[in-house]
């Protein structure tokens, strides 16, 4: 699909939206300057709660944070002093253009690209009200093109770090023409690097300049099989160490940094060993990748919430194809348990859904599974903020600090109090936008 097609697409969509759609009650106008008064502010590099503190925003940035009440002459006031303040939450594992149903393996031969970037449209503005105002989107030519359309203010969604279409190997976890009969492989041809499918070093650096090309600002690749693909293995390694290696020296070229999902322990261990920034899912990590992990200070990124939603849909008949629901039962349940392990054992962990699997706007459901397999509440909030932002390799989001976007959701409660909080968002601000405001009291 076209940039041309896709933003004709969401502007036509973007007229039908009422201006307020998801918003609780009238949003205050931008102004110069605004002045929030938050009754609690979560310090994200400290993980500490602090009390209530005044944060000045100017031209979508912070200006200044200053305890109790600062008064600022000419500002546009913001009551929170009943909210919890913390830095937008960055989620570095989406897929934007699909959710997940019984339908799902399907409508990619009923439905056209501009089927679901409607849908995309929607999927980002649930994410964003729930308080992501960052996300990785790891896979989906929907993307690139939906973070086009919300920086150009055609439609509401977050900040999108975009991978495109993920790199597999032939018959591998994305290799788009898995489960296509002969005549339809006969008529498509076999996938390329083009289409993000390599079958050697040569290959490989040619599908990250694919990448290049087509706008992706980060690099996914498929490391092992997966749960969901149309595909027996799970867990079987699917790239060979120099492929990896390949990847990411022509990532490190234009600046990218490279994401690898990965379920089997082999297939980790050559990710690692290539250079990879981050192991995605992790499902059968040992105590010798994490080893590894810490050595050469690869992330972990878990999506505890994708493990669990795939182990209890595999329990309902046809809802997935009986190729895959025999993977989705087994490793999908044991990812919660990797997370525990990769814990205690000091790999570095930052937040991650894989939402497109579950419902998209439910990603703050993760927090819950990570303080419930024994991570600190504050050191959950740190993996969706300030270490979300080490993984993207920025430094100007996940803290309310002065100079910083101004990137700034609010609570209902506070979170280190009891982690439930975090489904409760009741205030939204991305570069100094407000997207969601509470009712006024």
């Amino acid at each position: 699909m076209s940039v041309a097609t896709f933003r004709r697409a969401v502007a036509a969509l973007a007229l039908l939206l009422p201006a307020t759609a998801v918003a609780d009650d009238a949003v205050p106008g931008p102004g110069p300057v605004q002045a929030l008064r938050c009754g609690k502010l979560f310090d994200s590099r400290g993980g500490r709660m602090l009390g209530p503190h005044t944060v000045l925003v100017r031209d979508g940035r912070i200006e200044s944070v200053s305890s109790g009440r600062a008064e600022v002459a000419g500002a546009a006031e913001i009551d929170l002093g009943a909210h919890v303040c913390l830095p937008g939450w960055t989620d570095l594992h989406v897929h934007l253009g699909s959710e997940s149903s019984p339908q799902s393996y399907s409508e990619g031969f009923r439905l056209d690209p501009v089927d679901f970037a409607f849908r995309a449209v929607g999927y980002a503005e649930k994410t964003l009200m729930a308080g992501f105002t960052s996300v990785r989107d790891l896979g989906g030519e929907v993307a690139p093109h939906l973070r086009d359309a919300i920086n150009q203010g055609l439609v509401k969604g977050p900040r999108i770090f975009a991978a495109g279409k993920s790199i597999a190997t032939t018959g591998g976890h994305a290799d788009p023409t898995n489960g296509y009969n002969s005549m339809l492989s006969h008529l498509m041809g076999p996938p390329g690097p083009t289409e993000g499918v390599i079958n050697s070093v040569e290959d490989a650096r040619q599908a990250v300049r694919q990448r290049y090309k087509d706008g992706s600002d980060v690099i996914k690749i498929t490391a092992t099989g997966g749960v969901l693909s149309y595909a027996r293995s799970g867990d079987a390694p699917q790239f060979m160490t120099d492929e990896i290696r390949a990847i990411v020296e022509t990532a490190n070229d234009y600046g990218y940094r490279v994401a690898a999902h990965a379920h089997g322990t082999e297939g980790m261990k050559r990710a690692v060993e290539g250079g990879v920034t981050s192991i995605e899912h992790g499902t059968h990590m040992s105590d010798e990748v994490m080893r590894l992990m810490k050595q050469h200070g690869t992330w972990y990124v878990p999506t505890i919430y994708a493990g669990r939603f795939v182990a209890d849909k595999a329990k309902e008949d046809g809802y997935f194809p009986e190729i895959v629901r025999p993977k989705a039962a087994t490793i999908g349940a044991q990812i919660q348990g990797t997370f525990a392990r990769a814990y205690k054992a000091g790999v570095p962990i930052a937040f991650g859904t894989d939402m497109g699997v579950g419902p998209h706007g439910d990603n703050a459901r993760e927090f819950l599974y990570m303080v419930e397999a024994g991570m600190p509440a504050a050191e959950a909030l740190q993996a969706a903020t300030v270490r979300a932002a080490e993984v993207l390799g920025v430094d100007d989001q996940g803290v309310i600090e002065a100079g910083r976007r101004a990137d700034i959701i609010a609570l209902a409660a506070d979170p280190l109090e009891d982690i439930e909080a975090v489904l409760d968002v009741r205030f939204v601000m991305k570069d100094g936008e407000v997207f969601r405001a509470p009712a006024a009291r």
